[in-house]
């Protein structure tokens, strides 16, 4: 039985509830949705071409049309991660591109602090969701989050707190389970995928009546791409090329144009669908001057008073931005939440923290430039970055990788 010839909106909200648990019982040949893209779309459904059954499972909650969207390509995100690094993976969607993407790793304790998980036992799934989430807290409020391994309690637990819209993952613990059914007053999003799924190699989308069809973009982001470098240093070190790894991999899954700075292990700055490059650049690289100066001594030391985390990142946020910091801070805005009243945040300081962050970045010989240009995908590794000539060599060298990944025009 379903109920793709009639809106969901003409029906009884408990002949709906009824049809949408008869439908995930019964092999989940299709799924009907609330609504399509934007709320008027109201007859929507998901369902396989060949009548197959779906590759994924509502445990709970009932997803909506950008949440599949979003599910779908997450889960094809964290699992190439997986496959490419042999870690745990976690990302943080929103509106069909990644907010974050991290695998597990070892977090400092400023990381732990600004990422507010510094009071929580962190298994290496919910560290690399700390991590995926955490480098841009603002893009990722009302997430779509995707695991890459086994939801554990102590992720559940983390999912549970934050403002998130749901999560996909390979299978759930029986306490997860219990923990992420509680959110959101039982509504909230949890799908299963089968993680042995492999679509067909051709794919096909209709607009405006007229049906595209083309090969899946199925090719494999391994380090035998970085094995041609321009410079006499040839030595990537192990944790710059996983970072190239997860650089090139969740750009495939950003919706051009896309700029992604990697950081040990974690996305610090993901710039995506800008129709300008200059725009992306700066949109990228700016988070990730937030996400340095947010570990900064005096960001750590505001007096919060008891708030909640996403006020304190707010508030941290108006006090890197001195411009914002002058209007908000001292106001009934920002004054209830803080014992005292800081001093403003200096351009000058700005600079200085910048300017070590440069140097940290040119010396660290572990940072990760990723970008997109046109339909292209170009990755260097930082170190090699001395000059714009040494640039222009990689650009050139790379051209044949470039078109393998995402032919040009």
């Amino acid at each position: 039985m379903t109920y793709d010839s009639r809106p969901s909106g003409q029906l009884r909200p408990e002949v709906s509830v009824f049809l949408f648990a008869l439908l995930r019982e019964v092999y989940m040949k299709e799924l009907a949705l609330k609504y399509g893209c934007n709320p008027n779309q109201a007859a929507a459904r998901i369902y396989m071409r060949d009548g197959g059954e779906l590759p994924l499972e509502v445990m709970n909650g009932r997803p909506g049309y950008i949440n599949l969207l979003d599910a779908f390509n997450s889960w094809q995100l964290v699992k190439e991660l997986k496959e490419a690094t042999g870690l745990a993976a976690a990302t943080s969607f929103k509106h069909v591109s990644p907010a974050g993407a991290a695998v597990a790793v070892q977090m400092s304790d400023a990381l732990k602090k600004i990422y507010y998980v510094d009071d929580l036992p962190l298994s290496p799934q919910a560290a690399a969701y700390a991590c995926a989430r955490g480098a841009d807290r603002m893009s990722s409020y009302g997430d779509f989050a995707a695991l890459s391994d086994v939801c554990d309690a102590e992720t559940a637990a983390l999912l549970k707190r934050e403002v998130s819209d749901g999560v996909i993952a390979p299978a759930y613990t029986d306490e997860a389970l219990r923990i992420l059914k509680e959110k959101r007053k039982g509504t909230y999003c949890v799908l299963k995928i089968d993680a042995s799924y492999v679509p067909a190699e051709t794919e096909h989308k209709e607009v405006f009546g007229v049906m595209f069809e083309q090969n899946r973009n199925n090719i494999k982001i391994t380090t035998d791409l970085f094995t041609k470098r321009p410079t006499r240093n040839r030595d990537i070190p192990a944790a710059a090329q996983r970072d190239l790894l997860i650089a090139l991999i969740t750009l495939k899954y950003t919706q051009s144009n896309s700029v992604c700075y990697v950081k040990d292990g974690m996305t610090v700055g993901v710039g995506a669908g800008q129709q300008s490059r200059v725009h992306c650049t700066r949109l990228a690289g700016n988070k990730a001057d937030i996400w340095w100066l947010r570990q900064h001594p005096k960001v750590l030391a505001l007096p919060f008073k008891a708030v909640a985390a996403a006020r304190s990142a707010t508030i941290r946020l108006m006090y890197i931005f001195p411009m914002i910091m002058k209007t908000f801070l001292p106001t009934a805005c920002g004054r209830p939440y803080l014992r005292t009243v800081p001093n403003r945040s200096r351009g000058t300081r700005k600079r200085r923290g910048l300017k070590s962050c440069a140097a940290w970045l040119s010396a660290a010989m572990r940072f990760s430039l990723s970008a997109t240009i046109s339909n292209g995908l170009i990755a260097v590794a930082w170190p090699i970055l001395r000059s714009r000539a040494a640039l222009s060599v990689m650009i050139m060298l790379l051209q044949p990788v470039i078109n393998i990944i995402s032919p040009w025009p």
